[in-house]
């Protein structure tokens, strides 16, 4: 796909692109206040309470943290995946997504595609789940997607700004030469 392919405009006026980026991963954030996070994105780890039963994790209060603002009505999902699977790229032009891995590990791929962004054609990488417990606050425009990491299951649990709109989501193949994503184990 052309990195000249206009894909919209959000609300405001800003027009998404998919931007040509650098092939790899992009910058992996290691700490919610990394400078490296794309405009918009936000990070918070949460709590989980592990004992002799299995563990309890609150994935969200409606009006505090990274959903304040979200409205009552929000759309709340989850998605069990299998080790090795890849869900990407999609976008929205209107929804916020708020994640929750909850279980597994997932290798979170998110690229910014707002074309008066100060962080246009960022990719950064993040690795949440059981061994990172971060929730991951996704604006309009950010394209995102994951791939499940080890080998256990993921479940992934998903608060939504507004109820799903077909016509609000784009999609972009997983191996989009524009976007470059290296989705193979990085040996290091």
């Amino acid at each position: 796909m052309s990195a000249a392919v206009e894909l919209g405009v959000l609300p405001g006026g800003n027009p998404l692109r998919i931007p040509r980026c650098t092939p790899g991963i992009g910058q992996v954030i290691l700490s919610p206040s990394s400078a490296d996070l794309i405009e918009g994105v936000r990070l918070q780890p949460f709590t989980v309470w592990p004992d002799d039963r299995g563990y309890f994790l609150e994935v969200a209060r409606l009006g505090q943290g990274l959903v304040t603002g979200f409205p009552a009505s929000s759309q709340v999902s989850t998605a069990v995946n299998y080790p090795g699977i890849i869900k990407a790229f999609h976008y929205h032009r209107q929804q916020t997504d708020f994640w929750v891995p909850a279980a597994g590990l997932l290798q979170v791929a998110l690229v910014d595609m707002r074309v008066s962004s100060a962080t246009y054609g960022a990719k950064n990488t993040i690795f949440a789940g059981t061994l990172r417990p971060w929730q991951i606050l996704i604006p309009p425009g950010v394209m995102h997607g994951y791939k499940v990491v080890g080998q256990q299951p993921s479940m992934l649990v998903y608060v939504t700004d507004r109820t799903y709109d077909p016509a609000d989501e784009g999609r972009i193949p997983y191996d989009d030469s524009s976007i470059a994503y290296d989705w193979k184990l990085q040996h290091k």
